[in-house]
C-alpha cells in the first residue's frame, strides 16, 4: 500500500513538474531577460509567425541573420550563417528554454514556441529608437489641451474664436484617434509576431 501511494506521489509530483514546464509564469524579469538580446527577440518574432509549428534550428538562424545583416537570406555568407547558428545552438535557445519561452530540442535540433509564450504578446515600442514615445506624445497633447482650454477661458484671440462646445469636439476627437493609432501601433507594429519583420528592422 506504502508503494502504491509513493508510485502515485512521484507520479503527481512529475506531472506537476511537467505542467509547470509547459505553462510557466513569466515574470517581469523573465521577460526583460530574454528580450535584452535582439537575436532573441528576433527568434521569438519567427517563431510567432509559424503559429506553434515547429522550426529547424537552420531556419530560424538563417532568418535571423538575414534581420540582422540586412540581406536576404541568399546573399547571407557562410560566417554569417554560422555565426548566428552558433550563437542560438550554444546560448541564446538553450536560454530561452531554460526561462519557458521555448521548448528546445538539441538532438533533432528543432525549436518551437511554448503554449505560455505563444499566447503572450511581447512589445518592442521602446527598442526601435525611431518614434516619439506614446507618454510624451500624450503630454504634449494635453498641454496644447490646457493651453487652448486657458485661452478660451481668457477669451484671448485667437482663442476666442473657437467656441466651448467646438472645444470640446475637438478634445473628444482629438483623444480618440490617438488612443486608436496606439492600440495599432502597438499590437500591429510593435508587437513581436505582428508583422513579416520585426518591428527593429526597417521595412
Amino acid at each position: 500500500m506504502a508503494e502504491a501511494q509513493t508510485e502515485i506521489s512521484n507520479t503527481v509530483d512529475s506531472d506537476a513538474e511537467l505542467s509547470s514546464k509547459r505553462e510557466p509564469n513569466f515574470t517581469r524579469d523573465d521577460v526583460l531577460e530574454v528580450l535584452s538580446n535582439q537575436r532573441r527577440r528576433y527568434a521569438i518574432h519567427y517563431l510567432k509567425r509559424r503559429n506553434g509549428e515547429p522550426v529547424a534550428v537552420s531556419e530560424l538562424s538563417d532568418w535571423v541573420a538575414s534581420w540582422e545583416n540586412g540581406k536576404e537570406i541568399d546573399a547571407l555568407t557562410h560566417r554569417e550563417r554560422k555565426r548566428v547558428r552558433n550563437a542560438l545552438r550554444q546560448f541564446h535557445l538553450p536560454k530561452m528554454d531554460e526561462y519557458g519561452f521555448v521548448e528546445y530540442d538539441s538532438q533533432r535540433g528543432v525549436i518551437e514556441l511554448t503554449e505560455a509564450a505563444s499566447d503572450a504578446n511581447f512589445y518592442v515600442d521602446s527598442l526601435t529608437g525611431r518614434d516619439i514615445p506614446w507618454g510624451v506624445y500624450y503630454l504634449g497633447l494635453s498641454a496644447v489641451s490646457v493651453v487652448c482650454l486657458l485661452g478660451i477661458w481668457a477669451g484671448l484671440y485667437p482663442f476666442s474664436l473657437v467656441s466651448p462646445l467646438h472645444y470640446g469636439v475637438f478634445v473628444v476627437t482629438a483623444l480618440s484617434v490617438s488612443s486608436a493609432g496606439h492600440v495599432y501601433d502597438n499590437y500591429c507594429r510593435m508587437r513581436l509576431g505582428a508583422r513579416n519583420r520585426p518591428p527593429e528592422v526597417e521595412e
